[in-house]
């Protein structure tokens, strides 16, 4: 008797299974404009904390003793 050959297929991440799916719902250019959209909402998410850390060293910078002001 022989044993059944073994395979070595993984098991697909869960972002790869939405990408199957999505392809199989959606036309290419709906796919590009969702992709567009997501890579659109990373970058305004990126650019706010980039203007969250300015305001803080703004606000630091403010409230510290100058060293330069003469009496």
């Amino acid at each position: 008797m022989q044993a059944a050959p073994v395979r070595a297929t993984a098991i697909p991440s869960f972002a790869t299974a939405l990408r199957a799916v999505e392809s199989l719902l959606m036309s290419g250019g709906q796919r590009t404009a969702r992709r567009n959209a997501w890579t659109s909402v990373q970058e305004d998410r990126r650019r706010a904390k980039d203007r969250v850390e300015a305001q803080r060293v703004l606000d630091q910078t403010l409230a510290a003793p100058s060293l330069t002001t003469r009496p």
